[in-house]
């Protein structure tokens, strides 16, 4: 089976962990500092927070920027569902803003029609969370126009999106949001294993990110409550978690982090190669916008519904032929906890239509010509109706 993404490991990782599990720290130690400093490089940002996950990772921004119950945070239904469930575990509500037809992202006019709306009514998000849905970014000057108009907080979700670039600068670099969120699970373009960062470039939320990533203790005198007893002291100043990643994710961290651009440069020669070999079929590739240079996360493909064959049979014939072609996403409005808070079908008509026929193809920095070849030739045999 050629999976749609998995990650790419070589013997420079394997030793990196290898010298952090001999080491005097196997977490809470000098290497995660390394990473959170080579990120924050890397994307042109002031401060990173490393965490265990994407998913903690947009919680504690949330909680950074003080999302509480009657808060509302918007989101795009097309994602996975911990770019809304992070509003939830605040106790915050939740509301979507739905896609763009092209690039699958959130629509900047159906955001400042909902916005003009929801000032109306007095109904306001707290914060926006755009989702740079495949590695593709968002139209972040619009999104963040209007944001600044109505008073509301942007935290991006780049768990695709790392080494995309907005106007030719680096996604996270935090030039339209308070934050990005970046998720470094195997199937991502890089990888600690699990884990995830928050980039920003203000101290303050800086210093809230590292401490809620930390059960909310701090060691620093000027936000304690008490003077400091001795060395040993510390301070919980508010409820935090324990987000922690490790020094051994830390250290894979970093090699991965050093190899970034071939892991790009392959998945964007990867995307290029589809592009030219399904241009006859009767699919749907993916668009970019000329203001992007996409991560190409992931590669979506969608049927033509005059093709004769549904996505559900192109699905099951692809898998059965050895190709591990996958669905994102599942809007996030149509799942049952959902649906529970009183999401239904129809109303966010753009993501459904997206989801109905949506297929992701594999691609990852390992993924060879041959084994591409496989995946293609496989594909026109799916879609070449006259045959069967």
């Amino acid at each position: 089976m050629i999976p749609y993404g998995r990650q790419d490991i070589g013997d420079a990782e394997v030793a990196a962990v290898t010298d952090a599990l001999r080491s005097d720290w196997l977490t809470q130690g000098p290497a995660i500092e390394r990473l959170e400093r080579a990120v924050a490089d890397y994307c042109g940002a002031r401060y990173a927070v490393a965490v265990s996950n994407g998913t903690a990772a947009l919680h504690i921004a949330c909680l950074a920027l003080e999302m509480r119950p009657g808060d509302i945070l918007w989101t795009s239904p097309n994602s996975f569902v911990a770019s809304a469930n992070c509003a939830r575990y605040c106790g915050a509500d939740v509301d979507f803003v739905d896609i763009d037809p092209r690039t699958y992202n959130m629509d900047p006019a159906a955001l400042a029609a909902k916005l003009a709306l929801a000032d109306k009514v007095g109904k306001l998000p707290k914060v926006i969370v755009p989702v740079h849905f495949s590695g593709q970014p968002c139209d972040m000057a619009a999104i963040s126009a209007l944001a600044a108009r109505y008073g509301v907080k942007v935290i991006e979700d780049a768990s695709h999106a790392i080494g995309a670039e907005y106007r030719g600068v680096k996604i996270g670099a935090g030039v339209h949001s308070d934050m990005t969120v970046f998720s470094f699970h195997p199937v991502k373009i890089m990888t600690t294993a699990e884990g995830g960062m928050v980039t920003t470039n203000d101290p303050e939320l800086y210093r809230r990110l590292a401490m809620l990533r930390t059960h909310g203790i701090t060691r620093d005198p000027a936000y304690m409550a008490s003077e400091p007893e001795g060395g040993w002291y510390y301070e919980q100043t508010e409820l935090g978690y324990n987000y922690r990643i490790t020094d051994i994710q830390a250290a894979l961290g970093l090699v991965q982090l050093s190899r970034i651009e071939p892991f790009l440069a392959r998945r964007r020669q990867i995307a290029q190669r589809y592009d030219v070999a399904l241009a006859g079929l009767p699919l749907t590739l993916p668009w970019q916008h000329p203001d992007n240079l996409s991560a190409y996360h992931l590669y979506v493909i969608k049927l033509d519904p005059a093709a004769g064959k549904t996505r559900r049979q192109a699905y099951d014939e692809l898998r059965a032929a050895g190709i591990g072609v996958q669905v994102h996403y599942i809007p996030i409005h149509l799942q049952p906890y959902y649906r529970k808070l009183g999401f239904s079908r129809g109303q966010f008509p753009e993501a459904e239509a997206y989801y109905q026929s949506a297929l992701s193809l594999p691609v990852f920095s390992l993924l060879t010509d041959a084994d591409q070849d496989k995946v293609i030739d496989a594909l026109r045999r799916v879609m070449d109706t006259t045959a069967s």
